[in-house]
């Protein structure tokens, strides 16, 4: 049963993490071509990545996650290591939540505008490089949180 929930707890992880990178990529790569039809489409893929890969992913690794230290009998407010990925999990959510959806809602309303327009709003940048400032944080403490499940420091 553990080896399960690693398994899937585990997944979750490889489609958090995994979309994170990929949708940056991405968003950057289309922004980059400056063809606006380009950006729009990116913009809208962002954000249904998220829905489909990202959203999943943290339900799998919190279910699992919950699930795995109810299973080995570990206390996770008194398993440092485990605490502070929690926190650091919800730290990330609440980003994603409050900035970057937000973010990524703005950004798809302005490069839908620059495809009727044929120019992009100049606000356009400015929400990209708070969604970017952001999102790097939202990258980081994930992999923070791979280093602390893996190597279980404290």
């Amino acid at each position: 049963m553990l080896l399960l929930l690693k398994l899937l707890h585990l997944l979750g992880v490889i489609l958090f993490v995994g979309n994170i990178l990929t949708a940056a990529l991405w968003k950057t790569r289309a922004d980059a071509s400056g063809d606006l039809r380009a950006i729009a489409y990116a913009q809208r893929g962002v954000m249904f990545a998220d829905y489909v890969f990202t959203l999943p992913g943290v339900a799998l690794i919190l279910i699992t996650g919950f699930w795995m230290a109810s299973v080995s009998g570990r206390n996770i407010l008194q398993t440092g290591w485990l605490f502070t990925a929690l926190i650091l999990l919800i730290v990330t959510v609440l980003i994603w939540l409050f900035e970057l959806f937000p973010g990524q809602r703005q950004l798809i309303r302005l490069a839908d505008e620059a495809v009727r327009t044929g120019q992009l709003d100049p606000l356009f940048k400015g929400v990209t490089l708070r969604w970017t400032i952001f999102g790097i944080l939202a990258t980081l403490l994930p992999l923070v949180n791979v280093y602390l499940m893996v190597f279980k420091p404290f």
